[in-house]
């Protein structure tokens, strides 16, 4: 299992501070890939050289990217208009890293209906890639619409050769397993899944190897949970307080009745709001833990 983080080839070099604190990892954080996004060969070779100085082991090359403020740089999934671009710039990257150590994230291309994503695994088997990760959907469709899992059997079929890592519509550990049993593929990516529960991997390798999921303690759960957060907060207060007012409410949504707490995490402005909602939650978990024991009592 991996960790990924992406990050622009531009602010690596100009030393954008924003990019700094991307890269901000832990011995924890094993093995680490960096994916890059970026469309200038010479300026993702400056890159990759600095990460390798930096002791960074493996780099993945953003081809999937639908966002507009990528996109209208030539990166991203822009680059599946010009395949022999992605190339290119591969074999840059292989300058200063093994192929083994290099992967792709890419769609099936950029064009409803148009699919490249074959052309491009051929191309790419023929210098030698590390793996390619495919979110079986067109740039233009961004997340809309249901991602084809049957595009990464075609892919893994077609070239049994190279790891394929799935992703799209990936969102519980039950979509992870029926996903790699259904397609052959050798790995999945979990990615908007991990945002609604960080507990998404554990769940995954245990439902994966017995077949069960570990019983979720909701409340162990939502402590550690915590405890990462306050952690978050020492590091950037004000950004922190934005980012819970996202993924606090994504990873409360599965316990009972608690509508009216996610609404208040919408509304935060400080960390003492986002304690206070969180001392609620953990009230109306406790008091749902000890309904549970008195029924129990009374059957």
């Amino acid at each position: 299992m991996a960790c990924t983080e992406m990050v622009s080839a531009s602010g690596l070099i100009y030393q954008n501070p924003e990019t700094a604190k991307i890269l901000q990892t832990s011995p924890e954080d094993t093995p680490l890939v960096v994916q890059i996004f970026g469309s200038d060969p010479p300026t993702i070779s400056q890159a990759v050289a600095k990460l390798k100085k930096q002791g960074v082991k493996y780099i993945d090359l953003n081809c999937g990217c639908s966002v507009k403020k990528v996109l209208k740089t030539g990166a991203g999934a822009a680059l599946l208009t010009d395949s022999t671009k992605i190339v290119t710039i591969i074999q840059t990257i292989q300058e200063h890293y093994l192929a083994s150590q290099i992967g792709i994230k890419t769609r099936l291309g950029f064009e409803l209906n148009q699919d490249v994503y074959l052309k491009l695994a051929e191309k790419l088997s023929k210098i030698g890639i590390g793996w390619i990760t495919l979110h079986p959907r067109y740039a233009k469709q961004k997340f809309a619409g249901q991602a084809k899992h049957e595009a990464l059997k075609n892919l893994k079929q077609h070239f049994p050769q190279l790891k394929v890592i799935g992703s799209g519509d990936l969102l519980t550990a039950q979509d992870g397993v029926r996903c790699i049993k259904s397609t052959g593929i050798d790995g999945i990516m979990f990615a908007r899944g991990a945002l609604a529960n960080p507990y998404v991997f554990t769940d995954y390798k245990a439902l994966l190897k017995t077949g069960r999921l570990p019983q979720a303690n909701l409340g162990q759960r939502l402590i550690s949970l915590l405890k990462r957060f306050a952690f978050y907060y020492q590091k950037y207060p004000h950004y922190s307080v934005l980012k819970m007012r996202t993924l606090l409410p994504k990873m409360i949504k599965n316990i009972p009745q608690a509508k009216k707490i996610r609404i208040k995490l919408t509304q935060i402005n400080s960390w003492q709001e986002v304690q206070a909602v969180i001392d609620q939650l953990q009230n109306h978990l406790q008091q749902e833990v000890s309904h549970g024991q008195a029924h129990n009592c009374s059957t």
